[in-house]
């Protein structure tokens, strides 16, 4: 009554097709070299080199007050959950005190 019951595995109906039909593969010759004679391009231009990054002291100021601000609002969302789940557990823990306190009043005999 209370085993479990295995399924079985279904048997297919009908015609079975393969998932996976074989295809022709061609073979790709490459192709033959080039023996004609070609000018010689010219040496490309030099790729000029991007300037570093000036830091001013303002820019300084502003990453730096960009890092706090971000340190101090991901702690506080962390905190705040975190407090979150101090209070449910405390919740959970007096309404366990008190059903506790309730069947074992009733229990005893008068």
């Amino acid at each position: 009554m209370l085993r479990p019951r295995i399924p079985t595995m279904p048997t297919p109906t009908g015609i079975v097709t393969p998932v996976v039909t074989p295809t022709h593969i061609e073979q790709q010759h490459p192709a033959p070299a080039c023996t004609c004679h070609h000018p010689t391009a010219p040496a490309p231009a030099p790729v000029p080199v991007r300037p570093a990054i000036q830091m001013t002291p303002g820019t300084l100021l502003a990453l730096v007050g960009g890092g706090t601000a971000a340190v101090l609002v991901i702690g506080a969302v962390l905190v705040s959950m975190l407090l979150a789940v101090a209070v449910t557990a405390a919740s959970v823990a007096v309404c366990a005190v008190v059903l506790r306190s309730l069947l074992n009043n009733q229990r005893k005999p008068f």
